[in-house]
Formats: C-alpha cells, sequence, structure tokens
C-alpha cells in the first residue's frame, strides 16, 4: 500500500534576495503573505494562495542551478491567459506560452528573480473566474 495524499502543500524556494523574491511573488503573481509563519532559525517567508501558504521562500540558500532536479513548479491561473500575457509584458518579465496537444492547458512560463521556472496553467475548459 502506497502513503496516502491529498494535496501538494508548499514548494520551497531558495533566493539570494528576499526583498526581491517576495515583491516578485506578491506584485507579480499575487500572493499574499501569510500571517503565520514558524519561529526558524533562518530568514524567510511564507507566502499563501486562498489562505494557504504555498511558496516558502528561504534566504541566503541560493543554489548554483535553480532548476536542479524540478524542472519547475505550477500555479493555477485565474481568469485570462490574455490577461496574464499584459501584465507580464506591462511589467516586462519574459514568459514562454504553450499549450497542450489537446488545447486544454495554456501554459505561461515565467522565472522568478533567481531564475526557477514556474508555470501559470489556465484550463481552457473551466470557466474564468
Amino acid at each position: 500500500m502506497a502513503v496516502q495524499l491529498r494535496a501538494l502543500d508548499h514548494v520551497t524556494v531558495c533566493t539570494r534576495d528576499l526583498d526581491a523574491s517576495l515583491a516578485f511573488y506578491r506584485e507579480v503573481l499575487g500572493l499574499e503573505l501569510a500571517d503565520w509563519r514558524p519561529p526558524f532559525r533562518f530568514d524567510g517567508a511564507w507566502l499563501a494562495l486562498a489562505g494557504h501558504a504555498v511558496v516558502h521562500l528561504v534566504a541566503g540558500r541560493a543554489v548554483a542551478d535553480p532548476d536542479g532536479a524540478v524542472d519547475h513548479f505550477a500555479i493555477a491561473g485565474a481568469g485570462s491567459p490574455e490577461t496574464a500575457k499584459a501584465e507580464l509584458t506591462a511589467r516586462n518579465i519574459a514568459f514562454d506560452e504553450r499549450e497542450t496537444p489537446d488545447g486544454r492547458f495554456r501554459q505561461l512560463f515565467v522565472r522568478d528573480p533567481d531564475g526557477v521556472k514556474i508555470e501559470i496553467v489556465f484550463d481552457q475548459q473551466r470557466p474564468a473566474a
């Protein structure tokens, strides 16, 4: 029997510049600063989506290769891909756009200040919020 799981809880991202990463995740991706974080002995921040801390930033532990063994992490986009593309373009943030072969998912790939690849995925069969 396998370990029983419910959902992906969070992603930890190591950063060289906590302030730059906080600005990116809050201002570009719209995550909120979580109202609670354990009293770790290292600097960092937790960022929440719908009240759940989904990105944990850890300061001072940047890695030489931000891709490492993990290619990217994904966050479900709300609204339309066109609105997101306009926002990224207005902020001069480069992105790659892709679509799954069946056309169901449109994907925008961006990089955070430390080069971590993030996919913003839009389900074309789900009504836009």
